[in-house]
Parts: C-alpha cells; sequence; structure tokens
C-alpha cells in the first residue's frame, strides 16, 4: 500500500509572464539520497530514495503536467478536486540532472503569488510511494527503510523554515529541505535552548553527536583500562622486587653446606660448657653465643650489639676459657659435672681444668 510523503526545496529565480503569472524554470522537487519522515505512530523512520527508483523514467514522468498547490492539500490531488486545489501547473520538460529531478512549472493564483513575491518560496513535493522495509547505506548515511514505486502527485508552495536564514532560506535552488508529513519543524536544542531545523540539518547533527558521544565513552573506556594496567604494572614492579629481594637472600648449595656444618660446630662447642639440658631448638646462633658469653662474664649486655661484636666476644670467651679453665661455678658447668666428657673441649683443656679444680679443693683442705 502506498503511502504520502512530503519533500521541501527552496527556490529564488521566477520570471512573470505578460499575464502576471509567474514560471519557475528547472526546479530541483527532490533528489536521491537519505531522509527522515514522521511515521504515523510517531517514529522518524529514515528513508532512502535510491537513484534506481527517485530518477527512474517512471518517477521523472510523475513530474509532469501535475497540480501546483498553495501549502498541501489535506489529501491526493485527484480529478474531482484538482478545481479547487491547484493555483498552477507543472511543465513537461521533467528531467534528472545528475542526483536531482527537476521540473519547471507556472503559478497562476494572484493570492498565492503575492505570497510568493512576500517570501513564500519553498516548494514542497506530495508524492506516494512504497514502503519497504530495507536497511542499508547510502552516500554514507544508513537508512531503515526504502521507497518504491515514487508516484509525484503534487507540487505545493509553503512557508519558509522558521529556524533563521541559514536554516529555512537556501542560497541556491540546489538545497533541500524535508518536511516530516506537515508543517512544523523539528527541534534541535544547542546550550538547553530549543532551535527549529530543517530535518537533514537535525539528522546529521544527531549523526555527529552520536558519534562524540561514542568516542567519548571509547576514550572513558580507555582511560579505565589504562588505570587497570598502571595497577597491573605496580603490581609487578612491587612482586619484581620481591623476587629480587628474595633471590638476594638465597643461598647457594655450597653456602647452606657450610652454615649447617658451622651450626654444629657450635653445639657441639656449646654443649661442653651450657651442658645437655639446655635446649638449643628455636635458638639463632647468636643466642647460643650469648649465653656462653653470660657464663664466662655474667655481667655482659648484647643490647643494641652488632652480630660481629659478639661473634667476637664469643670467639674471645672460647679462647680464654681454652687458656685459663672455665670459672663459672653455676649449675650445668664443668664444675659441677654435668658438662663432663662432651666432645667440645679438647682433652688437655678437660685436663688443665681438672688440674685446676684439684688445686683449688687442696687450697681449700689445707686452709682448714
Amino acid at each position: 500500500m502506498k503511502q504520502q510523503r512530503f519533500d521541501r526545496t527552496y527556490i529564488k529565480d521566477y520570471k512573470e509572464t505578460p499575464e502576471g503569472y509567474l514560471t519557475f524554470t528547472d526546479v530541483p522537487i527532490t533528489r536521491a539520497g537519505v531522509f527522515p519522515y514522521r511515521r504515523n505512530d510517531g517514529a522518524v523512520s529514515y528513508e532512502a530514495k535510491l537513484p534506481d527508483e527517485i530518477l527512474s523514467a517512471h518517477t521523472v514522468s510523475t513530474a509532469q503536467s501535475k497540480a501546483v498547490t498553495d501549502d498541501h492539500p489535506s489529501g491526493l490531488v485527484t480529478l474531482d478536486n484538482h478545481k479547487d486545489l491547484a493555483r498552477g501547473l507543472s511543465h513537461t520538460d521533467a528531467r534528472v540532472d545528475g542526483d536531482k529531478l527537476l521540473v519547471s512549472f507556472t503559478v497562476t493564483d494572484s493570492a498565492l503569488i503575492d505570497k510568493i513575491k512576500n517570501g513564500k518560496r519553498e516548494v514542497s513535493i506530495g508524492f506516494l510511494s512504497d514502503i519497504k522495509k530495507e536497511s542499508g547505506v547510502y552516500d554514507g548515511v544508513t537508512y531503515d527503510s526504502v521507497q518504491r514505486n515514487i508516484e509525484i502527485n503534487h507540487i505545493a508552495i509553503v512557508n519558509k523554515g522558521r529556524a533563521g536564514s541559514e536554516i529555512g532560506i537556501r542560497a541556491d535552488s540546489a538545497a533541500w529541505q524535508i518536511e516530516e508529513g506537515g508543517q512544523n519543524m523539528p527541534t534541535y536544542k544547542i546550550d538547553s535552548k530549543d532551535y527549529e531545523v530543517d530535518p537533514v540539518v537535525k539528522a546529521h547533527l544527531e549523526a555527529q553527536q552520536a558519534r562524540l558521544d561514542a568516542a567519548e565513552m571509547k576514550v572513558k573506556e580507555i582511560d579505565a583500562l589504562q588505570g587497570r594496567v598502571d595497577a597491573y604494572e605496580a603490581t609487578i614492579a612491587t612482586k619484581d622486587k620481591e623476587i629480587a629481594d628474595l633471590q638476594s637472600k638465597q643461598i647457594s648449595q655450597d653456602e647452606l653446606d657450610q652454615k649447617i656444618a658451622e651450626r654444629i660446630a657450635l653445639v657441639e662447642s656449646a654443649k661442653s660448657f651450657l651442658g645437655d639440658s639446655y635446649d638449643f631448638t628455636g635458638k639463632s646462633d647468636r643466642a647460643v653465643k650469648e649465653a656462653v658469653i653470660t657464663l664466662v662474664q655474667p655481667e655482659f649486655k648484647a643490647d643494641s650489639k652488632t652480630d660481629d661484636y659478639v661473634d667476637a666476644f664469643y670467639d674471645g670467651a672460647i679462647a680464654k676459657i681454652s687458656s685459663e679453665g672455665f670459672k663459672s661455678t653455676g649449675v650445668n658447668t664443668m664444675f659441677t659435672g654435668d658438662a663432663a666428657g662432651v666432645g667440645a673441649a679438647d682433652k688437655e683443656t678437660q685436663k688443665k681444668i681438672e688440674e685446676m679444680k684439684n688445686k683449688r679443693l687442696n687450697m681449700r683442705e689445707g686452709g682448714k
């Protein structure tokens, strides 16, 4: 079923005949392209006039000898109402020029002629076409429907657009304005203010805004992704440092074997002085050495002392014990017998310690 549509363009040049009629030559009344139309449900449909339809021989022929009207009538112009509605007639010179359909026409009504001279200069064709739901892209513009079997019914002279000279009045007769099924112009909001604009201009602005919105959304997505990348990089850098620290703390097998041997030697040596009852479990090398040192020098304080200092003091204490004998009289010492026979003290040292012990006992007996 064919549906009625309206296209609009602007006319500038005309000639006045001896009778006072106005004749317009080669007016572009429609062209190939994608245009917005208001559907019956209020939605906007972007319909394509494809070249093989709008510029076909059939459509061109329908532009000839058609009534020129003052505004669009409420219905189609027919034989029955032609006398009441017609204010002129199109010529039989309809032709194609590039992507446009051109035709000349003459206005014979004095009232409409006065309106034209006073600025009513836009032409809007009323036509019928089959609207087919087909999607595609023409000349870079997406459409959702195609107009097929286009037949021009009348050519209406309508008022100029009301959104300012740059929108409503065109500088040449090749400019276009598509009317959405009536006289009301669509509006476009700029800085919170609504302006009436050409539907094609509005469609273009909305398309540009959509692209801008999509681009801004992409920028936000990229920023979010960059933030995540930065966070990941920071985490990786932290983990790399932790790995490097752990690697720096790792020791070779030879170093491990050496540390084990040193630990065994320390335990064996310290047992000679601390006795079997001393629990070495969980004790660091430093703690063990401090325990031995305090046997030799009870007033020794290891607080704030470096490991190197404690090591040196320990070595000195062992050397002193070896050369001078074990002086402590505390429990779990060699003097009590608890540490006797433990393998870290050599036989010579053990002998000297025993001699010192016997000598001291003799001195005590002689003093009685």
